[in-house]
C-alpha cells in the first residue's frame, strides 16, 4: 500500500499544490509487519531530513517530496518498487530490513533506478551495480568490529587465563544473519583466535534449547550472536536456563542493541555487548564535527516536535543517509538522472564525524567486495551496564561510559 507523505520524484521537477517546484523521491520501508517499528523510525528520519533540507531552501530551490511504498516483506518488494517506478520516480531510498534491501536493490537496478540504502546491513545484490549505494555500515563491518572489540579492548581487562579464549558464532540463517556472521568469522580467523565453531538456525522455525545444546558441545568462551529480537531474547533465556557458561557475549543490530531486548531480559542482559549504529540520545556529540553536532541537535528537536520522541538508531540512520543524499549529492547534480546522481555520489567525500550519526561518506568502486559501500560508515559498541540501561563504550570519541567488566548470567 502506498502512503503519501511530504517529499521526492527525481525526474523533471513537478509542482506542489502551492505551485512550488518539487523533486519527488521514492521510499520503500516496512511500515507494517514484523519489522514495522524500525522501518517506521528509519522512514521518519528520512522525512525529517527532507523537512530540514526544505527549510534550507530545498535542492536548488525545489522542495523535496517523499512518496513511500510499504513493503512488509520481500514478496511485497517488486510491486512496491514497480508502483513507484510507474509514478516516474527514478531515485529510491530504503529500506531498514536486509530481507527487503536485497530484492529492492535488484529490482531498482533492473528498472534503471538509483537505490540509496539508508540502514540495512545484510547482503544486497549478487551482482555489482553502479546505481546501488549503501550509506550504513555493512553487516560484515559490524561483525568484524564486534570481534575486534572483544579481542583488543575487553579481553585484556579480564584476569589472565591458562588458555586462550574460544570464540563461537551463532546466527539466523538469512541475508542479514549470514552477512554479519561472515564478518565475525573472518575476523576470528584473521586474528588467529581459537574458533569453536558456527551454528545457524532457521529464522522461521527455531528451537533454542536445541541450539544451546549444540553450542554447549563446542565450549565457547565468547559468543557472537546475529539474531532478531524474538529469537535473540529466546536464545539468551535458553542460555541462562541451561547454564551455558560464557565469559561474554556480543550481538548486533536487530536484537542485542534494541531497548526492548534489555526490557525483556532485565538482569540477564547485564554485561552483554552490541555492535551497531548509535541512537541520537546515546552518542557523545563531542566526537562529531561542529557542523554535524549542530545538525544533530537540530534534527533531534525537529524529530521530537514532529513525532513526540527522540531519534532511535534507525531514525538517526535514516536522517543521516537522507541528509547525505539531499544536501551533499543531489545539490551537486546538474540533472536528476540516476546515472549522473551516481557519478556525483562517487565523488563526494565527507570525513568521519561529518554526518550526525558519526559516519562520513566515501563510496568504494563497483566490485564484488565493496559494491558502492560507504567506506567511512561508523558503528559503535554498546554495553548493557545496568537493568534496562545501555551505554556507548567504544570508540572513545563517541562513548558515554567506560567499558565495564560485568559477569554475565548464569
Amino acid at each position: 500500500m502506498l502512503v503519501a507523505a511530504a517529499a521526492l520524484a527525481l525526474v523533471l521537477p513537478s509542482c506542489s499544490t502551492t505551485g512550488e517546484p518539487t523533486i519527488t523521491i521514492g521510499a520503500i520501508y516496512p511500515l507494517s509487519g514484523s519489522q514495522a517499528e524500525g522501518g517506521r523510525d528509519e522512514y521518519r528520519g528520512v522525512l525529517v531530513a527532507a523537512q530540514l533540507a526544505n527549510e534550507d531552501g530545498g535542492i536548488d530551490g525545489r522542495r523535496v517530496r517523499i512518496s513511500v511504498a510499504d513493503a512488509p516483506g520481500p514478496d511485497a518488494v517488486p510491486a512496491a518498487v514497480g508502483t513507484l517506478h510507474d509514478q516516474g520516480i527514478s531515485i529510491l531510498v530504503g529500506s531498514y530490513g536486509s530481507t527487503i534491501s536485497r530484492p529492492a536493490a535488484t529490482e531498482a537496478a533492473t528498472r534503471g533506478m538509483l537505490f540509496w540504502e539508508t540502514g540495512a546491513v545484510g547482503e544486497m545484490s549478487p551482482s555489482a551495480s553502479p546505481l546501488v549505494f549503501r550509506v550504513a555500515p555493512t553487516g560484515g563491518v559490524l561483525g568484524r568490529s564486534a570481534i575486534a572489540f572483544v579481542a583488543e579492548r575487553y579481553a585484556p581487562k579480564l584476569r589472565a587465563s591458562s588458555r586462550p579464549l574460544r570464540y563461537g558464532v551463532v546466527n539466523v540463517d538469512d541475508d542479514y544473519g549470514r552477512a554479519v556472521a561472515a564478518g565475525a568469522v573472518a575476523e576470528i580467523k584473521k586474528r588467529g583466535l581459537v574458533f569453536s565453531g558456527q551454528i545457524s538456525y532457521d529464522p522461521y522455525r527455531w528451537r533454542m534449547r536445541s541450539v544451546v545444546k549444540r553450542l554447549a558441545a563446542t565450549k565457547p568462551d565468547v559468543l557472537f550472536v546475529s539474531s532478531y529480537l524474538e529469537d535473540g531474547v529466546a536464545l539468551r533465556r535458553a542460555m541462562v536456563r541451561d547454564d551455558l557458561q560464557l565469559v561474554t557475549s556480543i550481538g548486533t543490530s536487530s536484537s542485542y542493541c534494541m531497548p526492548e531486548f534489555g526490557a525483556r531480559l532485565g538482569e540477564n542482559a547485564l554485561g552483554l555487548f552490541a555492535s551497531d549504529k548509535p541512537d541520537a540520545g546515546v552518542l557523545n556529540p563531542q566526537g562529531l564535527r561542529p557542523d554535524a553536532r549542530r545538525l544533530l541537535e537540530r534534527a533531534r528537536t525537529a524529530y521530537a516536535k514532529r513525532f513526540g520522541e527522540d531519534m532511535s538508531a534507525p531514525a538517526l540512520a535514516g536522517f543521516s543517509a537522507g541528509w547525505a543524499l539531499f544536501r551533499h549529492v543531489l545539490a551537486g547534480a546538474d540533472s536528476m538522472s540516476p546515472v549522473e546522481v551516481a557519478e556525483i555520489a562517487r565523488e563526494v567525500r565527507l570525513p568521519r564525524g561529518g554526518l550526525p550519526n558519526g559516519s562520513g561518506l566515501a563510496f568504494g568502486e563497483v566490485g564484488p567486495s565493496d559494491n558502492m559501500e560507504n567506506l567511512r560508515a561508523s558503528s559503535v559498541i554498546w554495553e548493557w551496564v545496568s537493568t534496562n540501561r545501555r551505554e556507548v563504550v567504544w570508540p572513545p570519541r563517541y562513548s558515554t561510559s567506560p567499558i565495564k567488566v560485568i559477569p554475565i548470567a548464569p
